[in-house]
């Protein structure tokens, strides 16, 4: 694959810019001087034909011009660097030799450019006019002057001065573009190395950072197209980070749980074996699908909880009814309830038809944790009871081990109470609060009395 520098490029389009813009504006400069000498030089001959016009005279014996035989008594330096004819009544008055080029006169002076047979390049004008009256002539009243005849001038001035001039000025141009090109060009790798220095300091600051460094993070930037970049990417660390935690948070849960009951499986296999019970076989299996079964629950619960604290599990509101849904988290753990002697009550409050807008799957792994959680921690003979109001669930539970400082532990992963939490993980409450946050509800607990109390609590609507 063609590997092309981002120095490289940068330098590239800058010169091709700088080579366009400077192009186009040697382009209008050109324009402008070009019609701007022309102007001047159009004015300049047609004041010199006006000056040549004004030589015609009109008398008894005719028109005439004034000073013919003598040229350098009209312009001076006697060289012959104009061309013209003088025509009146279709009669040549004057002319020089050679003639200008034919070119059609009109109201309004007429400007072309021409060409003489030895093909020496002219700017000619033509223009009409009155010759002038000789004032000694005593017999040419107003009216005489009213019938003389227009006559017609076609001057025309060497246009080499001119042109050598404008090509002066075009190689002036195109040497300061090729110049000021060669300049980007010395220049801009220099220019594009400091204004990419910031990127070389991201650079260094991210071989640092990486899996064995946690926490690491892009410094901040003051170039201000930099800095939605560093706050980006500092975010996407940000969550590779927290990834990471949740990875090491389950494998070393897992790794305890699955020690844990792996040890008691093993004792299981090696009491039997040395010191046989007695029991049947089927006593024996049944206790070690037991441990299989703590295993594969703890194991579900931990990618459950996974899962929905990483994202992955998205919620997806709807209109949810209460009612059969506690009803059904009631009738999941009755069974429990009856083996260890707790009853479990339910009150639903004064509009049994209560609905909230919830992800039914989440809520359901509120309701079933926290009343699986109590009706496994209550004492025996005593009542798990659960409540709903307008804006909260409660599930309570006689707990008179726990303290109240014990409430701080509430939803840590793996966290139990003394033996009375053996063949539970300590997953329940944490994976409640983790479905409770991804539905943007909140999850308390309170203890008073020796019963604590939790919470699952939204906003009314």
């Amino acid at each position: 694959m063609t590997r092309f520098s981002l120095r490289a490029r940068l330098t590239l389009l800058l010169a091709l810019a700088a080579l366009i813009a400077l192009g186009i504006a040697a382009k209008v400069v050109d324009w402008r001087v070009d019609s701007e000498m022309q102007q001047r030089f159009d004015a300049s001959l047609l004041a010199r034909a006006q000056a040549f016009a004004s030589l015609v005279r009109s008398g008894d014996s005719g028109i005439e011009i004034d000073a013919v035989a003598d040229r350098s008594a009209r312009f001076p330096g006697g060289a012959l660097t104009d061309w013209y004819v003088v025509t009146c009544g279709g009669q040549v008055i004057a002319q020089s030799n050679p003639v200008p080029p034919q070119i059609t006169s009109g109201t309004a002076p007429r400007f072309a450019d021409a060409r003489l047979p030895n093909a020496r390049e002219l700017r000619e004008v033509a223009l009409r006019f009155q010759p002038v009256v000789d004032e000694d002539d005593g017999a040419h009243s107003a009216g005489s002057r009213a019938t003389t005849s227009a006559c017609e001038l076609r001057y025309a001035l060497d246009r080499d001065p001119i042109d050598d001039i404008l090509n002066t000025l075009d190689w002036i141009l195109l040497g300061s573009i090729l110049g000021a090109c060669a300049l980007v060009l010395i220049l801009t790798p220099w220019l594009v190395r400091r204004g990419l220095r910031p990127l070389e300091v991201l650079d260094r600051a991210m071989a640092g950072i990486g899996p064995d460094a946690p926490g690491g993070r892009l410094p901040a930037s003051e170039t201000p197209e930099l800095v939605p970049l560093v706050t980006r990417f500092n975010e996407v660390l940000g969550r590779m980070d927290d990834g990471l935690a949740r990875e090491r948070q389950f494998a070393s849960g897992l790794a305890h749980e699955f020690r844990t009951r792996l040890a008691e499986l093993r004792t299981l296999v090696d009491v039997e074996t040395r010191y046989p019970s007695g029991n049947d076989l089927r006593t024996v299996l049944g206790e070690v699908g037991n441990i299989g079964t703590e295993l594969e629950a703890t194991v579900t619960a931990l990618l459950q909880l996974t899962r929905i604290e990483s994202g992955l599990e998205q919620s997806h509101f709807e209109d949810t009814a209460l009612e059969p849904l506690l009803a059904r988290a009631v009738a999941r753990h009755q069974g429990t309830a009856q083996a260890h002697g707790v009853r479990v009550e339910s009150e639903f409050g004064r509009d049994p038809a209560l609905a909230i807008k919830a992800d039914p799957t989440l809520l359901e792994i509120v309701l079933d944790n926290l009343l699986g959680n109590a009706v496994a921690y209550a004492p025996a003979g005593s009542t798990v009871t659960l409540r709903t109001r307008q804006s909260s669930i409660d599930v309570s539970n006689a707990a008179p081990e726990l303290q109240p400082d014990d409430l701080a532990n509430f939803g840590q992963r793996f966290w139990r109470k003394d033996a009375q939490g053996a063949g539970h993980a300590g997953l329940g409450l944490a994976l409640a609060g983790a479905a409770a946050r991804a539905m943007g509800m909140r999850l308390d607990f309170a203890l008073r009395d020796g019963v604590v109390r939790a919470m699952l609590v939204w906003k009314a609507n």
